[in-house]
């Protein structure tokens, strides 16, 4: 099985994994605890129609900062705990569902907190090639998605017998093994320095919490939902 780590755009038409640390995967993988589907956006304005269209709750955020009119921001433990009779989330983020509309293949989302799960999933969902793709901030690389993906990857290798990995994806396994060196990571990179600037700290605290929810999303016809076994 061909492994590989890529930035923004997938090399695989085979599986992606989406991964956006801080915070939308998380934030995903944790609403689908209380939300039956998660409709992706990629502007607030389109997010606005949709409510009006068909109701549901609408979260997200633009620099880190909920946006005005919307009902919750991108605080996936804010949006897990979130009491609502609609089952359905619309989400626009500045990153993570950005780049999911570029992507020609099988599409999950992975996290720090569904890691092991969703590694394991992709191994049984792939034929040829399993790609994690960092969504990064503004086409940028940013740490907390390279730390992030290195656990994802471990996951992978783990339940495969044949795993020929990149060379940038085995460089992240390694960056991730040490957690204490990850929690540093998370927290004193450009996201999270910012993050916690907005009075956001506690959920990259959360964010970092490893395997803690067996959900895997897939993305597929726009919709992101928990996968069917």
């Amino acid at each position: 099985m061909k492994v590989t780590l890529s930035l923004e755009t997938t090399t695989s038409s085979d599986i992606s994994i989406m991964v956006d640390a801080l915070r939308a995967s998380t934030t995903i993988t944790l609403a689908l605890n209380n939300f039956k589907k998660i409709i992706p956006c990629f502007s607030p304005q389109e997010a606005f129609k949709l409510k009006e269209k068909i109701g549901g709750i609408i979260a997200g955020e633009r620099g880190g900062q909920m946006i005005e009119g919307f009902d919750i921001g991108n605080s996936p433990q804010k949006v897990e705990e979130y009491e609502s009779s609609s089952d359905v989330l619309i989400l626009t983020t500045s990153n993570g569902t950005r780049i999911l509309e570029n992507m020609n293949s099988t599409v999950l989302i992975g996290s720090m907190v569904n890691a092991k799960a969703v590694g394991k999933k992709s191994t049984q969902l792939a034929k040829s090639h399993i790609d994690v793709v960092m969504a990064g901030v503004n086409g940028e690389f940013v740490l907390e998605d390279f730390l992030a993906s290195g656990e994802i990857l471990y996951w992978i290798c783990q339940n495969l017998d044949d795993c020929e990995i990149s060379e940038y994806a085995k460089s992240s396994i390694l960056a991730s093994r040490d957690y204490e060196s990850v929690k540093e990571g998370f927290l004193t990179s450009r996201t999270g320095k910012r993050l916690t600037e907005l009075g956001h700290e506690k959920d990259v605290e959360y964010c970092l919490l490893k395997n803690i929810s067996e959900n895997v999303a897939v993305y597929e016809n726009n919709e992101i939902t928990l996968i069917k076994d």
